[in-house]
């Protein structure tokens, strides 16, 4: 039985995407996930990572396609799942790295849905969408290297998390480990559009902003300005990020499951595309 939900949960194509056009803009790079169900991410476009232990998270992270796959109709899904009391879950981190361009005007989204559980049932899930400063990969310590965290959500909540990590742990003008955040509401677990945008078009670095979006509402912003140093503004605005999709189970923000907490396609993170447009 287990082994035919596993391909019935396979087979259910949810939607063909692409990632939208927007007038003035100019679509980058994209993935939207096209490839056969049960397939794994495009290994050109991504690494997955399974060398990592942060924020004491409980999941394994995995290179199986239970963790990490292709749904068959265009979205990728990254499911966790609980086998004999142990965790496994799914990591993948971008070969493509988005530069904002100077005196532009930068995106970079996704589209994201949620596995049908209920809130109830998904305590210690911990979903999230967003980048690190591609400076971390050749030695650079965090928050040094800089993080945006464009949505995380936790524990099946209808809130998502927008959030800049920067310059030194703990303290700094980032108030380490806590950041600069913002949250939002969503109405359900069905898909929204999760967004950052990087406004560089003031020469002056201070009036430049980086700004979160859900469906196209922005609920957050950061300026140059608020953080005062420019060093630490050109590491989040100026430099070279790298995405990251990921499933984390436990840790702590969110916690750890319970007794409640159940695994598989019902509390896993589905993306129908990621993108990086520019004006």
């Amino acid at each position: 039985m287990a082994a035919l939900v596993y391909l019935l949960a396979l087979s259910q194509a949810a939607w063909a995407w692409e990632a939208p056009t927007y007038p003035g803009f100019k679509l980058i790079w994209q993935d939207n996930f096209a490839g056969a169900a049960g397939a794994m991410p495009s290994s050109e476009n991504w690494d997955i990572v399974t060398d990592i232990s942060v924020n004491n998270e409980l999941q394994k992270y995995t290179t199986s396609n239970r963790n990490l796959q292709m749904s068959g109709g265009q979205t990728l899904q990254i499911v966790p799942w609980r086998e004999n009391g142990i965790w496994t879950s799914g990591r993948l981190e971008s070969k493509y790295t988005v530069t904002p361009e100077a005196g532009c005007l930068t995106i970079a989204e996704a589209q994201i849905r949620f596995g049908s559980n209920d809130g109830g049932s998904k305590q210690g899930m911990w979903p999230a969408f967003w980048m690190l400063g591609d400076s971390i990969r050749s030695g650079t310590g965090w928050p040094e290297c800089g993080e945006i965290d464009i949505l995380e959500t936790v524990n099946g909540e209808l809130e998502g998390f927008g959030t800049l990590h920067c310059d030194v742990f703990p303290g700094g003008v980032c108030n380490e480990p806590n950041g600069r955040g913002h949250t939002v509401s969503f109405p359900d677990q069905e898909w929204h559009t999760w967004r950052v945008t990087w406004d560089l078009q003031d020469a002056d670095w201070r009036g430049q902003s980086i700004a979160w979006f859900r469906d196209g509402e922005q609920f957050h912003e950061v300026t140059g300005a608020d953080i005062g140093v420019e060093g630490v503004w050109s590491s989040v605005a100026h430099s070279p990020m790298f995405f990251i999709l990921n499933m984390a189970v436990g840790g702590n923000l969110p916690g750890d499951p319970n007794d409640s907490t159940k695994d598989g396609y019902g509390s896993m993170m589905e993306v129908g595309y990621v993108a990086h447009y520019t004006q």
